[in-house]
């Protein structure tokens, strides 16, 4: 049986929601990624990291059904679990650090796979939005309150693997945060919270509260 971790990232102030990840921290004994694969396929969560190098943050991201250069919450949660200064991704090298209850990520909106940003009018409409079919991976969003930066949002990845509607997604705030060029508190899925903050040179911090499960 492989140890794993399952952490919950972007969690609510009380603690609650957030989205599950997977963490392998030995990830020498599935060295394959064919075995990772079929690992994450097993776990079923959203996404699933195998750490290759503990002390440099080496870290390989899987979903269910493929191999991601970078993510944003795997990023979040597993740089919180081994307290490093950087993860190193297939993508590029993410900055890290703690503060208070936020584990922070500096990251490149580029880095993020393609995501369609679907803005709404109110917030109301994005709560009553069905699952649509599976086909484009949609980033429904609308402003709370734009003076103040607060988002409310909900991701559907629009894959055949089961997940209709993903908690929390990092990628996606980060291209929305650079699409909008502004600080924002996003409320997704269920109440999960999600901070960004654009930085010079097109870099982005993205913020959650990491709690582990198990």
């Amino acid at each position: 049986m492989t140890d794993y971790d399952v952490l919950r990232v972007f969690c609510a102030p009380n603690g609650g929601y957030g989205n599950e990840l997977g963490v392998v921290r030995d990830g020498s004994v599935l060295p394959e990624r064919s075995d990772r694969q079929a690992f994450a396929a097993k776990l079923g969560f959203s996404e699933t990291v195998f750490v290759d190098d503990p002390e440099r943050g080496v870290v390989d991201i899987y979903t269910p059904t493929l191999r991601l250069p970078f993510a944003g919450h795997p990023c979040v949660g597993t740089a919180w679990l081994l307290d490093v200064p950087e993860l190193v991704t297939p993508a590029g090298v993410v900055g890290a650090r703690q503060d208070g209850e936020f584990s922070w990520i500096e990251a490149r909106p580029e880095w993020a796979p393609p995501r369609t940003l679907r803005q709404y009018a109110t917030a109301a409409e994005v709560d009553a939005l069905p699952v649509p079919e599976p086909g484009t991976w949609i980033y429904a969003w609308a402003w709370e309150d734009e003076a103040a930066g607060r988002v409310r949002a909900r991701a559907f990845p629009g894959r055949d693997d089961g997940i209709d509607e993903d908690e929390a997604t990092g990628a996606a705030a980060l291209l929305l945060t650079a699409e909008l060029n502004r600080a924002l508190n996003i409320t997704q899925g269920k109440g999960s919270q999600l901070l960004t903050a654009p930085q010079p040179n097109n870099w982005i911090e993205l913020a959650g509260r990491v709690t582990l499960e198990t």
